[in-house]
């Protein structure tokens, strides 16, 4: 159970860390069905709606970026996500009982390697009309300082959206040279496996390459209040959709409670991801094909 402490930890920092957060049984079926989704990797030789590729990948040694929307691909994400663990975290920070799934993923950092996420701000790529929302991020491997932690910046939920494109294209990704980017005052995310990270959709956060011999594998769960809308035109799930679709697909993402059909309006910063990349299929495309400067990888 959460803790009054943690969640003023919270609200003050925009993130939070909770250790063993997971049963050893849960984690070890986690791990398993990871370890079989990578090795059916081995059979595509290039990214689609599952999987993103990694540099030097093959049949014999898959090396993937991200697994993409893995509580569509076994029932044990939806199972995690909706245990009495994880919504007793959640519900006192999103402080609703009606909670939505917006996406899924694991990013799966290999060693020597494991591509950067550049630092940014998830409320960059799909602002609603208010930000009780947030990301979980379960450690599926130990991870240390040298294979690419995330990072977070505390305070940055509760300040502006920094600007996340480059010669007027959206690029998912700040400039480093941005006077309001403090790396310096970063917080390190560093655990053991079945430890969870929770930060705010508006929280600034990156993490570094995995230059180690190690992997390292984080299965992520975005959610908010069922009652945070899709602003239309932002990059999400539910861009595209018609009205039926979108109410349906809504539906099916709730984690706990319901759908309702008011939207809550906050008076919140929105800068619409847009003019769009041309490769929109991932937070590693969209960085890529916009040209985002790094801030981990100096030239």
């Amino acid at each position: 159970m959460i803790t009054e402490a943690e969640i003023d930890q919270y609200h003050r920092d925009g993130v939070l860390f909770v250790d063993n957060a997971l049963t050893n049984e849960q984690l070890q079926e986690l791990q398993s069905v990871t370890a079989n989704l990578i090795e059916k990797s081995g059979r595509i030789t290039q990214s689609n709606d599952q999987y993103d590729l990694d540099a030097g990948h093959s049949a014999t040694r898959p090396r993937l970026t991200r697994i993409k929307l893995p509580h569509l691909l076994d029932p044990i994400f939806w199972q995690i996500v909706r245990s009495k663990q994880v919504l007793d975290l959640i519900k006192p920070l999103i402080n609703s009982e009606d909670i939505r799934l917006h996406t899924s993923k694991l990013n799966t950092k290999e060693p020597q390697g494991g591509q950067a996420v550049e630092w940014h701000q998830d409320w960059a790529f799909y602002p609603h009309t208010n930000d009780d929302m947030l990301a979980i991020g379960i450690l599926l491997e130990d991870v240390t300082e040298d294979n690419g932690p995330l990072l977070a910046i505390p305070g940055t939920h509760r300040g502006p959206i920094l600007d996340h494109s480059k010669d007027g294209i959206f690029c998912g990704a700040i400039d480093p040279q941005d006077p309001l980017f403090t790396p310096e005052k970063a917080l390190t995310l560093t655990g053991r496996a079945g430890s969870l990270s929770i930060h705010h959709v508006r929280t600034l956060h990156g993490s570094a390459p995995n230059l180690s011999d190690r992997a390292r594998k984080i299965l992520f769960f975005e959610c908010g209040a069922a009652d945070a809308w899709p602003i239309n035109g932002n990059s999400s799930t539910y861009t595209g959709m018609s009205q039926e679709a979108l109410w349906l697909k809504m539906q099916d993402n709730i984690i706990c409670g319901q759908q309702t059909r008011q939207a809550r309006l906050k008076d919140t910063p929105v800068l619409m991801p847009l003019a769009p990349p041309p490769d929109p299929t991932s937070i590693f495309k969209v960085q890529q094909s916009g040209g985002a400067v790094s801030a981990f990888i100096k030239d």
